[in-house]
Order: structure tokens, then C-alpha cells, then sequence
């Protein structure tokens, strides 16, 4: 009879985080082309926003050392995915969905510069996603990586019939939204994750 397979341990993903995934943020120049933090181009459909926030530990200190990677619907609500089979919403070829940041060495902020999704078919029989960014951050000390979303605050009617949020406790849908600030160089999201302690972020068991 065949032994069943033990599990392979975990490990977490440090000490060299960005030299592997954000070579550049680390000062070597590994790759001719980065997958970056740049989800758009000119010929990007849609409104173009900026997500900013800073990754924080239990007493509130921002962590410096996080990769935060992102995937996101398009414009009109479709991923650029086949599995995506929302055949009535158009596609981007200019827009991949997916980009992949470190949190600043000096300032412990990640950004991203995309455009706002649109809302996301859900399961039959329930209401549309409202428009979201998934989110996944991984770190030292981190041995599983951490999935969470970041909703928007000026889509209140949405969230409000968001299946997925339905499921969390009203207490704590807060730390899943983001905050809008109006700047002279355009619109930003602030969406601060904090990894343990009072507020602690929502994460999800994908």
C-alpha cells in the first residue's frame, strides 16, 4: 500500500521579498520589463484612480517590507481571464487587471495606478459584486499570504447589496472600504491594511 504524502512545511517569504518579485524597489534591474504597479496605459479604458495606503502591524507601525499584489475587474466589470465568461460586458486588451507593489522602504506606502472597476457578476441567484479590488500581501513572518478587498466609499447603493460583504460582520465592513481624497493630481483611494489588533483589516479564506 502507498504511504499518503506528508504536507511540505511552510515558510515565509523573506528576508529577499522584493529581489524576487520587485527586483527594482530593491536596486537591481533583473528584468528588462517589471510587472509593476502601472495597470494602465493611454488606450485604457475608464477612470483613472490611484490606490495609496500603508500596511500596518498590531501597534499601529507601518511595515516595510510587504509585497501586495493586485487583481481587478475591468471598466465594465470583467477580468482579463478566460475563465471570465461574462460575455455581455467587453473586454481591455489594454488593460491586464494584475500588478504587483512593495511597500516603500522610507515611508512603508504602496501605490497603485489603475482605473475604478465595474461591478462584477456574482453567483446565480445573487445580487452583482459592487466594484472591488482583490487584494494579497505577503511578508516575512507571513506564512500563508493574506487575501482581503478594498471597496469604494461612493458606492454605497452597491456595497450595500455586495454578497460578499453581506457576510461580514457590520463592525468590521468598515475596514474594507476605502477612504476618497480629491487630490491636485487626480483621485485617490486610501486603503490602509492593518494585520492585527484593534481594526484589524477583514481577510478572507481563499
Amino acid at each position: 500500500m502507498t504511504e499518503p504524502l506528508k504536507e511540505t512545511p511552510s515558510q515565509t517569504a523573506g528576508p529577499y521579498v522584493h529581489i524576487g518579485l520587485v527586483p527594482g524597489q530593491a536596486g537591481f534591474h533583473l528584468f528588462e520589463r517589471e510587472l509593476g504597479n502601472v495597470l494602465v496605459s493611454d488606450r485604457t479604458q475608464g477612470e483613472r484612480i490611484r490606490i495609496e495606503g500603508r500596511v500596518l502591524d498590531g501597534l499601529g507601525a507601518p511595515c516595510r517590507d510587504v509585497l501586495v499584489e493586485l487583481w481587478q475587474a475591468n471598466a465594465h466589470g470583467r477580468y482579463a481571464h478566460p475563465a471570465d465568461r461574462q460575455e455581455n460586458k467587453a473586454h481591455d486588451p489594454h488593460f491586464r487587471g494584475f500588478g504587483r507593489a512593495g511597500t516603500d522602504f522610507g515611508t512603508g506606502l504602496y501605490r497603485f495606478d489603475t482605473i475604478k472597476p465595474g461591478p462584477v457578476a456574482a453567483r446565480t441567484g445573487h445580487p452583482p459584486m459592487a466594484p472591488h479590488l482583490n487584494l494579497w500581501l505577503v511578508a516575512r513572518g507571513i506564512n500563508i499570504g493574506l487575501s482581503t478587498r478594498m471597496y469604494f466609499p461612493d458606492e454605497e447603493a452597491a456595497n450595500a447589496r455586495d454578497p460578499v460583504l453581506a457576510l461580514v460582520e457590520p463592525l468590521r465592513r468598515g475596514t474594507l472600504i476605502a477612504r476618497r481624497e480629491d487630490r491636485a493630481d487626480g483621485m485617490v483611494y486610501v486603503f490602509d491594511i492593518r494585520l492585527q489588533g484593534e481594526g484589524e483589516t477583514v481577510f478572507f479564506d481563499v
